[in-house]
């Protein structure tokens, strides 16, 4: 009789896309005893790419115990899920060369699938964020850095007998805890404070201000917004570090503030505006009249850039994910002020709501504007504020 294998897979990216790993186990099926892993960081990469590596590397390993075994992949993805099961048709073009490759790894009649919660996905979840770890400190994942959870999870399975036999039904998708239902003592959350800088002369004409253009100055009102957000920010008492854009306009904001907080400003490049191109300047019309079909296509995806090699959205977005790690790990448990643009600030809000790109076009975001996100040790974020403008009125 051929041996009956679990599969759990993971994928993830912080960002999406940002930088990516997977993670995936093999369980014995009557045992629960683990008996192979595997991880690797794969670069900048979606979730969903991810994911579908991590099912390769889980049914992959699975082939090398036993090429015969009968298969149940459980992954917390209800898309692969219900992809490779044949009910959901793949229409992403990235995602159909990897399901491909998946089927082909053992006969479609060895393996079956089953969508999990993610919390009976941990560890295939803390290999994938094993080996995004070990990408961000410039290594690749070795599995003697985690072996000791092989036996922790063997003795864990064994204590308790699998629920439910290899054809168990696809269940319906339980929320991961978040908000009031998520574990209380998670310390101190990373708090941004994300502030867009005043107004310029270009901003009440609706003009596309990015970091391609003239870098232009606050204008009186900007400076006057930058000194009554100084003074409410004062007032809370909440801030404790203030870091800002290169471009002019966010300097002169953060100072303004920073003045009022009693604190230094740190300039960061990765909080910069997108480039706009050939659009620096320009009014939403005329870049309409002069380029249509490049502003459709710009509207459609957020890979396509500006005219004239400007920045795409998936460019800024993995930069602002970048730029996000590397400040969450310098200002942990602390709350801080971020002077910066508008393609940022709503990326930021974007990335923590775990929003679509299209998401960008329906926000908005006041010169002067606060907005805040908190940030948990369990890599949950929270939206706290969005645009609010009080300390102007």
């Amino acid at each position: 009789m051929a041996p009956r294998f679990i599969v759990e897979a993971d994928g993830g990216s912080r960002g999406n896309p940002g930088p990516a790993g997977y993670g995936a186990v093999v369980l014995d099926a009557a045992t629960g005893e683990a008996l192979a892993e595997a991880a690797e960081y794969i670069g900048t990469a979606t979730n969903n790419v991810a994911e579908y590596r991590g099912l390769i590397a889980g049914l992959e390993a699975a082939k090398a115990l036993d090429p015969a075994a009968e298969v149940q992949v459980r992954m917390d993805s209800k898309l692969v899920v219900e992809q490779m099961s044949g009910r959901w048709k793949i229409k992403h073009p990235d995602m159909r060369p990897l399901a491909a490759r998946a089927r082909a790894v053992l006969p479609p009649g060895q393996v079956s699938y089953a969508w999990i919660p993610r919390e009976e996905n941990k560890h295939a979840d803390r290999l994938a964020n094993e080996a995004m770890d070990a990408g961000k400190a410039g290594r690749q994942w070795e599995a003697g850095a985690s072996a000791a959870a092989l036996a922790e999870r063997a003795a864990v399975r064994a204590s308790a007998p699998l629920a439910e036999p290899l054809a168990e039904p696809l269940a319906e998708p339980k929320a991961a805890p978040v908000g009031w239902a998520a574990p209380a003592d998670l310390g101190t959350p990373t708090t941004f404070v994300l502030m867009r800088h005043g107004e310029t002369a270009l901003t009440p004409q609706k003009r596309f201000s990015g970091s391609g253009g003239s870098d232009p100055e606050l204008s009186p009102v900007g400076v006057h917004q930058a000194e009554r957000a100084g003074a409410a920010l004062a007032a809370r008492g909440t801030i404790e570090a203030v870091v800002s854009s290169p471009m002019r306009r966010c300097r002169e904001t953060a100072a303004a503030v920073a003045a009022r907080l009693g604190l230094e400003v740190r300039v960061e490049e990765g909080l910069r505006e997108a480039d706009f191109g050939a659009w620096e300047g320009l009014t939403f019309a005329e870049v309409r009249e002069r380029w249509p079909d490049d502003l459709d296509a710009w509207l459609a995806s957020s890979k396509a850039s500006p005219t004239g090699g400007g920045e795409s959205f998936a460019a800024v977005a993995r930069r602002t994910a970048l730029t996000r790690d590397k400040l969450l790990a310098r200002y942990a448990g602390r709350t801080v002020l971020l002077v910066t643009h508008v393609t940022p600030v709503k990326t930021l809000v974007r990335l923590a709501l775990g929003a679509p790109p299209e998401s960008l076009f329906r926000m908005e975001l006041s010169a002067a504007s606060v907005s805040a996100v908190a940030y948990y040790a369990d890599g949950n974020a929270s939206l706290r504020l969005l645009n609010d403008t009080s300390h102007l009125r």
